[in-house]
């Protein structure tokens, strides 16, 4: 009986210093932040569409822990400190280097820039109202040489999160209408569900045939009234 009282005892013991360790187990506290960006400047996406990738060796488990980069192209990921390898996935709207990886060490707040190749850009973007119409202007850069043109798109919402997944009005643009590395001009009427808004948020999105993601310009609020 002295022998079942004191195994029984020893076990407890065992799931009390286990339920201890849980305990004090450390959650991780670094912060890895910054932006896909192409010349220096933020890629604007579809808001947690395109990911990002990042691994560590030297563990048993070795799982991606995915990163999701928000509309402007930022992005930010919560890690334990030490070297990790960053991947470019595909299906973005940017050259696949999935095999390229960039190495970042971790220590603290980390901030890092990605740097991507979209197939195409978008500047020099403006909009304007008139009466009921919106007018549009940009440029489409092509900056892959191999890519072809998919898609060219203005999306506008009533709140600041538009894309091609959510949006109050899509306006399709044509594709013949499109000179790259010149100017577009477009003049579309707003759909009725919105002209009775004081403002809206718009922007623009190219899509190549390389993918089924856009790339954005970035979210302005324009007013209606």
């Amino acid at each position: 009986m002295k022998k079942k009282i004191t195994a029984i005892l020893t076990i407890a013991l065992g799931l009390f210093v286990t339920g201890c360790e849980y305990d004090n187990f450390e959650a991780p506290r670094a912060i890895l932040s910054g932006k896909v960006v192409f010349d220096g400047q933020p890629i604007g996406v579809r808001n947690n569409g395109p990911e990002l990738e990042l691994w560590q060796d030297g563990y048993p488990l070795r799982a991606l822990i995915p990163v999701y980069i928000n509309h402007a192209g930022e992005f930010s990921a919560t890690l334990f400190d030490g070297q990790y390898k960053l991947v470019r996935k595909g299906n973005s709207p940017w050259l696949h280097q999935s095999t390229d990886t960039i190495l970042v060490d971790v220590r603290g707040n980390t901030t890092l820039d990605v740097p991507v190749v979209p197939y195409f850009n978008i500047t020099n973007e403006s909009f304007q109202i008139g009466g009921e119409q919106i007018v549009a202007s940009f440029e489409v850069q092509q900056i892959v040489e191999s890519a072809q043109l998919d898609q060219v798109r203005i999306y506008l919402r009533k709140s600041m999160l538009t894309d091609h997944v959510v949006f109050d009005q899509e306006i399709n643009v044509d594709r013949g209408s499109v000179e790259l590395g010149s100017e577009t001009r477009i003049t579309a009427a707003i759909s009725e569900n919105l002209k009775s808004s004081d403002y809206l948020f718009v922007r623009v999105g190219v899509k190549s045939t390389a993918s089924g993601e856009y790339c954005y310009t970035p979210v302005q609020k324009i007013f209606l009234k």
